[in-house]
């Protein structure tokens, strides 16, 4: 026997020792997928490590049920990437390999339930439910998950338990794989039938059946048979050909008499793009010489970071380096931060390269996303674009990374584990390439920026908007103000109404952004102070008033909306401030002409609802479109000459040390839409407090000064660019246990790092979220002078010797490296 190192898609370090038959299996891949059983009935997919021969001397391993491919899924550079992933994030390589591989290429098992044979059923004193799973067995094997349907109850576990200790049945595992390829019935003309005489013959025997001749009329329209008779060999769709107008029955009856044979084809779930390809991009001098600095830059740097003004071009700077590569046989992966930015990205770059490229986001189904995968392991798209689970693809011959917006923290995945962000990650995955990456923003993160000033990243400039468009004015509306003359109506100031009408009164259009989804962060009652809250977060319910339901934006709650108190009866319940959904509805009393949109998490839910949305604002069938950080991110609108800021005071003192960071990353992205084309744009920021600094390089669009302030108070307090930080997240469902545990692995952490690194531990601003109570400790160290490898497996070892600990072998400890 010879022996497989399997790496499964469990939270369990290492991998696992399992045997297979050379004679079986002569060539197992290394990246191939196997079905094997873990533990006494789970079945699960695991990814061929390595091939050995040395036996296990403490254990006898178990075979594996299957090897599911001949050529691997997984090739020897993802492997490598995913080993460093696992090593930098302080996670295990199966929950690395379970993040990267999509769901339709992971094998399950499902329980089947069937009849004990060696059991007298007449026997055994059932329960009226019991006899109804019996009732259903008689007929054939049932799926665990049909039980809750025939007994119409949510569980039905007790009863299978019973039936099962009763030895009424048994319960086994099915493997099933989840991808299967979309297959379409397609048909053609039979051998005989597909030449010009028998064509002649048949069209003489139909003569009289007039039905029978219009489908025959209306293949060979759309299959032109005799200029072409190769053309009957590929046929045509049976779908294509019934949308014709034909008689259905008809057609069953020339496929029964032999005149059309029907045979099942694989086809491409993917959609199609619909442009030709064909369009040239022309850069104007600035972007030329903007991409020759990039390409002279690549010459000596790995990476480099292209700071252009928003509305600059970057994207046709970006699609002619695409070019450049696929002609000389590369690979490229553009990265976008968000699925609502690829929908218009994606039309612009059709448009120059049509069908030719890959799209990779997450309202692809399973299926979808296989076939994508599929298609780069075949060579068949060299070009995929993609939100930051792209960077998992099979890619072979890497030659660019984009990375556009690099800025975004939606860069950064949170739960579950690998807790990446891809930024950082596609950097180091183009340098197993040998490839180069580009970083691209009008403003950049304070990290990158720090790198390309020390000479680690080049750095390119293109400080001019395209076609000499010119950069918005900015003006800040002062609320405290406003109040004091009653000039506010709801939450709009008299210069944001007055702004909107001017722009609308000209045919423009409008963006309103407030980053805060639904109707009212909380409600409160007027009487007593009561606020209804998450039962299993320690967070106020949201209210949404489309739904008219209270909504935890934490694990998802719903409650009916509350039409009195329930500590003290009282009617006096009132929303208490504003999200998207209150100033759609506010906009639409004062301006009822107003055509409205919203973007944000709530509208945007099914698989083409960004698309719609973008479309209509696009043609202008929306005249205002409020939205969350969604319409922040890169969009490109020909009519937009306004932007709206609400509760920008809010973004700027969230306490967190990037919170100044991210107000002017948002607020400078966001007025970025406005004025794109031959007018001048203008911005509104509502405030408090116009005096704050910020505002004046905002004012500005002076991201320089804005960088010169923030990085002297990050050198100055020990954050990055210049410490890095890891944040050890412990959790358990009971308080007290969860804090000593922190207090615990806090005081064992000290001994080797001291108090200076070790900050904590304290309880975050929502301290339990599902039910589970959460302690924070913060390790902020030097960046350099200490060994990191050396720091996490410090960590990890304290984190194993805490658990091994009776008292706290149920705490669960996260490390989230690089927090954003």
């Amino acid at each position: 026997m010879s022996y497989l190192e399997v790496i499964l898609p469990l939270p369990l370090p290492g991998t696992f020792t399992y045997r297979f038959s050379d004679l079986l299996y002569p060539d197992p891949q290394i990246g191939a997928r196997v079905v094997v059983q873990f533990g006494k009935r789970k079945i699960y997919t695991g990814i061929i490590h390595s091939v050995h021969d040395q036996t296990p001397t403490d254990y006898n391993p178990k075979e594996i049920l299957d090897l599911v491919d001949q050529e691997p899924v997984l090739t020897l550079q993802q492997l490598r990437f995913f080993e460093w992933m696992s090593s930098y994030y302080m996670c295990t390589l199966g929950e690395v390999v379970n993040a990267a591989l999509p769901a339709g290429l992971k094998i399950s098992s499902e329980s089947i339930l069937s009849l004990n044979p060696e059991t007298v059923l007449e026997d055994l004193d059932l329960t009226e439910k019991e006899q109804s799973i019996i009732n259903h067995l008689l007929s054939g094997d049932i799926k665990m998950s049909e039980v809750n349907k025939i007994l119409d109850i949510k569980s039905p576990y007790n009863h299978v338990k019973n039936l099962k200790e009763k030895k009424a049945i048994q319960v086994f595992e099915q493997v099933k794989d989840k991808y299967a390829p979309k297959k379409e019935t397609w048909i053609r003309l039979s051998k005989p039938h597909a030449t010009e005489d028998g064509l002649d013959q048949l069209s003489a025997q139909l003569e009289k059946k007039t039905r029978q001749l219009d489908v025959l009329l209306a293949y060979l329209r759309s299959v032109p048979l005799l200029e072409s008779p190769s053309s009957n060999e590929h046929g045509i769709s049976k779908k294509e050909l019934t949308q014709s107008n034909i008689s259905g029955s008809s057609l069953k009856t020339l496929i029964k008499n032999g005149v059309f044979e029907e045979w099942e084809k694989i086809v491409s779930r993917l959609d199609g793009m619909k442009a030709s390809g064909a369009q040239q991009i022309n850069l104007s001098s600035a972007q030329l010489q903007a991409r020759k600095d990039i390409l002279e830059s690549f010459q000596s740097k790995g990476a480099v970071l292209l700071k252009g003004v928003t509305g600059s071009g970057k994207t046709e700077i970006f699609i002619s380096l695409i070019q450049d590569i696929l002609e000389n046989g590369g690979q490229v992966l553009y990265l976008l931060p968000e699925i609502a930015l690829t929908t218009q990205i994606i039309k612009r770059l059709a448009k120059v390269f049509g069908d030719q490229f890959g799209v990779f986001h997450s309202r692809y189904s399973d299926n979808e996303r296989v076939e994508v995968w599929q298609k780069i392991q075949k060579g068949e798209f060299n070009f995929v674009v993609g939100v930051r689970s792209a960077i998992f693809l099979p890619f072979n011959d890497l030659s660019l990374i984009i990375i556009d917006e690099e800025h975004e923290t939606s860069f950064k995945q949170y739960e579950p584990a690998p807790r990446y962000h891809a930024r950082d990650a596609a950097i180091y995955l183009a340098s197993i390439f040998h490839a180069k990456t580009l970083l691209a923003t009008a403003t950049p993160s304070l990290e990158s920026y720090q790198n390309a000033l020390e000479g680690k990243y080049g750095l390119v400039k293109l400080e001019e908007r395209y076609n000499e468009a010119i950069l918005p004015s900015v003006v800040l509306a002062n609320l405290v103000k406003e109040r004091k003359q009653r000039k506010i109506k709801g939450n709009f100031s008299s210069v944001l109404i007055e702004a909107i009408e001017k722009v609308m009164d000209k045919g423009k259009q409008v963006i309103l952004f407030q980053n805060r989804r639904g109707y009212a962060p909380y409600l409160t009652c007027q009487n007593c102070g009561f606020i209804p809250k998450c039962p299993h977060c320690d967070v106020s319910l949201t209210f949404h008033i489309h739904q008219n339901l209270l909504i935890c934006h934490y694990c998802g709650h719903k409650s009916e909306m509350l039409s009195s108190c329930v500590q003290c009866n009282s009617q006096e319940l009132k929303t208490m401030s504003f999200g998207t959904e209150k100033i759609e509805e506010e906009l639409q009393l004062l301006l009822p002409n107003a055509r409205i949109g919203r973007m944000d998490l709530d509208t945007t839910r099914s698989k083409y609802s960004y698309q719609k949305i973008i479309d209509d604002f696009e043609n202008g069938h929306i005249d205002v479109l409020v939205g969350t950080q969604m319409v922040s991110k890169g969009l490109d609108f020909d009519h937009v000459e306004l932007v709206g800021v609400f509760d920008a005071d809010r973004m700027i003192h969230f306490p967190d040390f990037r919170s100044h960071e991210r107000a002017y990353q948002l607020i400078h992205q966001v007025s970025g839409r406005a004025g794109r084309r031959a007018d001048q744009g203008h911005v509104v920021i509502q405030t408090n407090d116009p005096e704050q600094a910020i505002f004046a390089h905002l004012k500005r669009q002076d991201y320089e000064s804005f960088f010169n302030a923030e990085i002297l108070e990050r050198q100055q307090f020990h954050y990055p660019p210049f410490y890095r930080i890891i944040r050890i997240t412990l959790k358990d469902n009971e308080k007290h246990l969860v804090a000593n545990a922190a207090q615990f692995y806090a005081k064992e952490i000290r001994k080797q790092l001291g108090d200076l690194r070790v900050i904590g531990p304290v309880e975050p601003m929502i301290g339990r979220i599902r039910n589970q109570y959460l302690f924070d400790i913060t390790v902020k160290f030097e960046k350099h002078g200490l060994n990191l490898s050396a720091l996490k497996e410090f960590l990890l070892n304290s984190r194993n010797m805490m658990l091994s600990q009776q008292l706290y072998k149920s705490v669960k400890v996260i490390f989230d490296v690089d927090p954003v």
